[in-house]
């Protein structure tokens, strides 16, 4: 298992190159970018780029950056918007971005920092982005920890129950449930939980937005652990809900299939009681493809309901951090949180995958691989 270890934490290497050479390129040659969001807001009301640049450029004012239209041609040509602005203030904000060096100078220049996780400093939340990495990170582990696990509480013993109870009406109706649990997305059960419960409609039993109250800092701290439950409550639900039919079948169909193997046929000629044959055999052999997809589950609640559920909710996680990223093209902040999300994804699958052989000593990677 050693060597196996070895080659998977080796292959991430390549991997997580490959997925940061992709994004690299889409993004960095898409329209939008950074210095196009900074002649934007300079030529309109201004904001975190023209503090930047105002740090940066030595205090210019705006008369300083304006030119003749025929200085600015190549800019107009290569900007949108960039009309009348002086060509050495744009090569001047193509430095200070990064924009100066070929795009395979970049990118190199990106993966030697990201290696010692420097992922630089935001564009416009002017501070460094492992500094908000690390302080968002907690909501969206949190986040993806309690659904994960009221996911399993809740599908394993409702996927116990309808393997044992197969073609039965009880059967019948949580399958009706799980289809529509399967069907609809989990932000649209968000938005209805606003609706019925936070205030949009009809009652408002549970705060709107945010992980804590404003005053939390000064509540005692059973009542911060409450405040915080109390806010956990429907972004949580919607999340489950979204996200229990799967595993709930899963764990279904592991059951059945044990049900019916010869092991079983045998404990019961010996005389064993149901619940025994069920509980000490079935469940065992049952649970191991579950209990291992643990990690997995993991990976996809964090990567991407969470995403979704932090921006409804006004959570500030990493997914609601990538979001705003994204929308403002804050390079450093998106290809940081990219890094992040996909080492740590890389990570749990190996997790996974040696779940699997722990629990399961006849699987082996490692000899289908050789």
């Amino acid at each position: 298992m050693g060597a196996y270890i070895l080659r998977r934490l080796l292959l991430i290497i390549p991997t997580l190159l490959a997925i940061m050479l992709i994004n690299f390129l889409i993004i960095q040659t898409a329209p939008g970018g950074p210095v196009e969001q900074a002649i934007a807001k300079l030529t309109g009301v201004g904001g975190a780029a023209s503090e930047r640049i105002s740090r940066g450029g030595g205090g210019e004012t705006m008369a300083g950056m304006r030119g003749g239209a025929g200085d600015s041609g190549g800019a107009m040509l290569k900007y949108r918007g960039a009309q009348g602005l002086d060509p050495d203030f744009i090569k001047d904000l193509e430095r200070q971005y990064g924009f100066d060096k070929p795009l395979w100078r970049r990118f190199i220049d990106m993966i030697g920092k990201y290696l010692v996780f420097d992922f630089g400093e935001s564009y416009f939340r002017n501070a460094p982005v492992i500094d908000l990495v690390l302080q968002k990170m907690p909501v969206s582990i949190s986040l993806g920890l309690w659904t994960t696990l009221l996911t399993y509480l809740i599908s394993i013993p409702l996927g116990i129950a309808k393997a044992v109870r197969d073609g039965s009406r009880f059967d019948v109706w949580t399958s009706l449930v799980i289809v529509i649990g399967t069907a609809i997305p989990a932000f649209l059960f968000a938005v209805l939980l606003l609706v019925l419960f936070a205030g949009g409609s009809y009652v408002q039993w549970f705060p709107l937005r945010g992980l804590v109250s404003e005053d939390w800092s000064a509540m005692a701290w059973p009542a911060r652990i409450i405040d915080y439950l109390w806010h956990m409550v429907l972004p949580i639900t919607a999340m489950v809900i979204g996200g229990f039919a799967t595993l709930t079948m899963l764990t279904k169909n592991s059951f059945l299939d044990q049900i019916n193997q010869q092991y079983v046929l045998t404990a019961r000629a010996k005389g064993l009681s149901e619940r025994r044959v069920l509980y000490r055999h079935v469940f065992r052999n049952a649970m191991l493809i579950v209990i291992a997809g643990f990690p997995s589950a993991l990976v996809g609640i964090l990567f991407t309901g969470a995403v979704f559920i932090e921006i409804i909710f006004s959570l500030d996680g990493l997914g609601l951090l990538g979001f705003e990223a994204a929308f403002n093209r804050d390079y450093p902040l998106m290809f940081g949180t990219l890094y992040v999300f996909s080492l740590v994804g890389l990570l749990l699958n190996l997790v996974g995958d040696v779940t699997y052989m722990l629990i399961d000593p006849r699987i082996d990677f490692a000899a289908r691989r050789a």
